[in-house]
């Protein structure tokens, strides 16, 4: 999968990405006499987004939100596939749960996501911890599922859909800070890269309607929001009724209104279009940030992986980026080091492509063999653990200098950060991002959350930008 969770890092080990991949609920929903729901994610941005419909669906069944584990009816957790260690992580998490429902019994546990349709009947079977096991395509049944699983039956629907978008559910923004917000425009994926599960945990691509696409982005602007996120597992290849390409609804959003900032995540090689770029041109308010996943810089290694391109392509891709959007476009990867038979020469080629595209972060991985994946069936996973972390490591330190390289070249210019809440390490500042998608700290002064301010950066880390507020006169100048 090629969503990315962005945090403050960008440069993340497997540990830490699944770290800070979990998401649970920050706060309580005012109830009454409701029942509680608890949910918590794992995974991509999709996940999260799913939650926000998981939510929807349940509130109109008699459920309000909590934010304490302990004070749960229903439990949900909403799981990701990608990776070994994030299944595992599930696992963990299942056994903490029970001791909960043996204290509370009529505590209901429910397996939502990718790990669920993965797994089906073996997290019931095996696990024998989980009263209900929902797929991606399946959360409007989640209610009967609830009911059944109360009355002493398991519940299980793990049917994968060719039309289900939940295109008409108004999501309930979970965790939200009240500015930022994500937009899901389609489900599943038809790529058939060799490493991953996604076609057969979310099933086959399909468009959502892009008018409730711009509806929804223009009810997030009247109700506060500043910044939406467009998703999906390939959002370039968006097509509704071969009539919206992704180009044409990326400029119905930015539409909405000019201070309504317009982010996407993720495109794919193939697919992203001249059309993208210009249109990301021509619109102040479409962030000039691009998340382009590599996954290797070798054409050998990307041809096993069934990527359907080339290195020559891919730096094609980026030279295009580059003259179209300028140098100051931000672009990000996805890297996997120790893919099956993957030699060192090959993996100094995507070192080389590291240093030739000069990406501002990237997500970087040591390869995971997933059950039922094409590479799984075809390909010896033949490279010795030692050696995929060594590779790892090395494409981490380059990246990290990098980056360093890169966010040193804007101390000393003024950029303009949509503020989306107060520091993590001080209340006495703000932290927001800039167009390319690079965070910000700088003192709070007399301005709100969800205030556009223009802001000199004085010094950075690889990861991190910190400056002060300067007035837009001294901006403009």
């Amino acid at each position: 999968m090629e969503q990315r969770v962005a945090n403050s890092l960008k440069i993340l080990t497997d540990a830490d990405k699944e770290a800070c991949e979990t998401v649970r609920i920050s706060e309580n929903e005012p109830a009454s006499n409701k029942k509680r729901l608890f949910i918590e994610s794992y995974g991509c941005q999709m996940n999260f987004s799913d939650s926000e419909i998981v939510a929807s669906v349940m509130r109109d069944a008699g459920y309000a939100t909590t934010s304490d584990v302990e004070d749960a009816d229903l439990i949900f957790l909403n799981t990701c596939a990608i990776r070994d260690n994030a299944e595992q992580k599930v696992r963990n998490r299942l056994m903490h749960l029970n001791f909960i429902k043996k204290r509370k019994p009529g505590t209901l546990i429910g397996v939502l996501g990718c790990m669920a349709e993965r797994l089906k009947a073996q997290l019931l079977e095996e696990e024998k911890m989980v009263d209900i096991v929902s797929g991606p395509d399946a959360y409007r049944d989640l209610p009967r599922l609830v009911m059944e699983a109360g009355s002493g039956q398991k519940g299980v629907n793990v049917f994968l859909s060719r039309e289900e978008t939940y295109a008409d559910i108004a999501p309930i923004r979970l965790n939200s800070n009240g500015v930022t917000a994500m937009v899901s425009i389609m489900r599943g994926c038809d790529n058939m890269c060799s490493f991953c599960v996604v076609p057969f945990t979310r099933g086959r691509e399909r468009s959502r309607n892009p008018f409730s696409i711009v509806k929804e982005a223009a009810d997030l602007f009247r109700d506060g929001y500043r910044e939406v996120t467009l998703l999906g597992q390939n959002v370039d290849s968006y097509k509704w009724e071969n009539s919206v390409n992704f180009a044409q609804l990326l400029e119905m959003v930015a539409q909405v209104h000019p201070d309504l900032r317009v982010r996407f995540s993720t495109s794919h090689p193939k697919d992203i279009t001249d059309e993208v770029l210009y249109t990301i041109k021509k619109y102040d308010n479409i962030c000039k940030y691009i998340h382009l996943p590599a996954q290797s810089g070798n054409s050998r290694i990307l041809d096993l992986m069934n990527r359907t391109y080339d290195r020559e392509w891919y730096l094609g891709r980026i030279d295009s980026i580059r003259r179209i959007l300028g140098d100051e476009c931000g672009i990000s990867h996805d890297m996997i080091t120790g893919f099956c038979t993957e030699t060192e020469e090959e993996h100094q080629d995507s070192i080389s492509l590291l240093e030739y595209v000069q990406f501002d972060f990237g997500y970087m991985f040591s390869y995971s063999e997933r059950p039922g994946t094409l590479a799984a069936k075809k390909f010896a996973d033949d490279i010795p653990a030692d050696v995929k972390q060594r590779r790892l490591a090395e494409m981490i330190d380059v990246q990290q200098r990098i980056s360093l390289e890169r966010n040193k070249r804007l101390i000393g210019t003024v950029q303009k950060v949509l503020i989306e809440g107060t520091s993590k390490r001080s209340a006495e500042d703000f932290s927001g991002r800039i167009d390319q998608g690079k965070k910000v700290i700088f003192p709070r002064e007399n301005f709100k959350k969800g205030d556009y301010v223009h802001v000199l950066i004085t010094e950075c880390t690889a990861a991190t930008l910190r400056g002060k507020i300067v007035a837009e006169v001294e901006a403009v100048l």
